[in-house]
């Protein structure tokens, strides 16, 4: 094996992080994260000992498919009971969704939520709204993302506001979307104090 090995979906981490719904994967430049282990991972990042023990060492794309999962190192690592981006808390149901129900059905959700990420990003982000509209693509469910999209869309025909609105169009979606996150009980913003 290589000494640095590029996983086949650095959008997932080995750990079940999205990192292909993180906003550092959408930054420009050089501080731009290629994902799990992408491209030129390993020159801008130090690994990790998940990377470590998954990629490296079993030669695995993600934690879910070794037969250990769960095992200690979630608990010891703070699993996904701390991190600044609040998403980590989906680590562990990711990685038992893909244990569950396979690789192939995960990157297929996972494929359409950065596509709803890519809508929001692209039409809706006045520069300020990236890590929430990411956040939101992380925790809602699909079909919540989806409906907000096409709810957002109707409010701005209803009211009549220009594509062109910078101000207002994220204003409305980031309300929508807040709607939906209360209706699941989910909190669409970063921990307070980090």
């Amino acid at each position: 094996m290589s000494e640095h090995p590029i996983k086949r979906y650095p959008t997932l981490g080995c750990c079940g992080l999205d990192c292909g719904l993180c906003p550092r994967y959408y930054t420009a430049g050089s501080s731009r994260c290629p994902g799990c282990c992408g491209p030129n991972f390993f020159n801008k990042h130090p690994s990790c000992s998940f990377i470590t023990c998954c990629v490296k060492k079993s030669d695995l794309e993600v934690c879910a498919e070794c037969d250990e999962l769960p095992c200690p190192k979630f608990e010891s690592e703070g699993g996904n009971a701390f991190d600044s981006f609040v998403t980590h808390r989906k680590t562990v149901w990711n990685l038992k969704f893909i244990k569950e129900n396979g690789m192939a059905k995960f990157i297929e959700q996972q494929e359409r939520r950065i596509e709803l990420l890519e809508i929001m990003l692209k039409q809706f982000d006045e520069g300020r709204s990236k890590s929430f509209y990411c956040i939101a693509a992380t925790l809602l469910p699909i079909t919540d993302l989806e409906d907000s999209l096409e709810n957002c869309e109707q409010k701005l025909k209803a009211d009549k506001i220009g594509l062109d609105d910078a101000k207002t169009k994220p204003k409305i979606l980031k309300g929508v979307l807040n709607d939906f996150a209360a209706r699941e009980g989910i909190e669409l913003k970063l921990r307070k104090g980090l």
